[in-house]
């Protein structure tokens, strides 16, 4: 308990004082997970609709590829990523390897099969004569989307949260594409290892604590927007 709380007095007074490095560390990680977020929205919404509202020949397939992927472990995105972003990778000549757009791309990978599995289930609970009703009044696809997203918003908003707390949690690929460079790719996560590593344990308690306190930030402002008009 006395880690704990010194841990706590000290991510108390690194907030207070306004530090330089952790307010910087602490942007950044709101910056790249934020941004694999919206990248995972961006796709898995569309990819939960089709899913939820589509019918083809192995689906159930693709259904369980992406059940699969909520649980994939980040330390294998991490090296994938690694080995596409390397020199000799594929996509080497992008040379974005140990950049934070390197850690956007293995976050927004972790989270979007997360953002998919909610945006199918939030769609699938749906009642079925929903969709027929929107398309018999002449909607178009896009239009159909908008109109099943609204009601679906709830479990939208539970994917989002869901894709932001994979994406923000996540340490392995980050360190591994990232390289944890000060000043560069340091992010909360990482900065907590770094410093469990070098034995300052109380340190990163605080940094675990600030992580938290982010994290609950934005699921506290996500959650509003959830709940808006559904208190009883």
């Amino acid at each position: 308990m006395e880690v704990f709380w010194n841990g706590l007095i000290i991510a108390v007074k690194l907030l207070l004082s306004g530090d330089k490095t952790v307010i910087e560390i602490s942007l950044l990680t709101l910056k790249v997970s934020g941004t694999a977020t919206l990248i995972a929205v961006l796709i898995g919404v569309p990819a939960g609709f089709f899913l939820a509202l589509t019918s083809f020949p192995g689906r159930n397939f693709v259904v369980s590829i992406v059940n699969f992927g909520m649980g994939l472990p980040p330390v294998v995105v991490g090296l994938v990523v690694w080995v596409l972003l390397s020199r000799y990778g594929p996509l080497g000549l992008l040379g974005v390897l140990y950049t934070p757009t390197a850690m956007i791309m293995a976050q927004g990978i972790i989270a979007s099969p997360i953002v998919t599995g909610f945006t199918l289930a939030a769609f699938q609970q749906l009642h079925p004569k929903l969709r027929l009703q929107i398309l018999s009044l002449g909607a178009s696809r896009l239009q159909l989307l908008w109109l099943m997203a609204r009601e679906a918003r709830l479990g939208l908003l539970a994917a989002v949260m869901a894709g932001f707390g994979g994406a923000v949690s996540e340490v392995g690929a980050s360190t591994m594409v990232g390289g944890n460079l000060v000043g560069s790719t340091r992010v909360l996560t990482t900065a907590t290892v770094l410093a469990v590593g070098r034995g300052e344990t109380d340190l990163a308690m605080a940094l675990s604590i600030i992580l938290l306190l982010l994290a609950f930030a934005v699921t506290v402002a996500l959650t509003v927007a959830q709940q808006r008009g559904r208190c009883p």
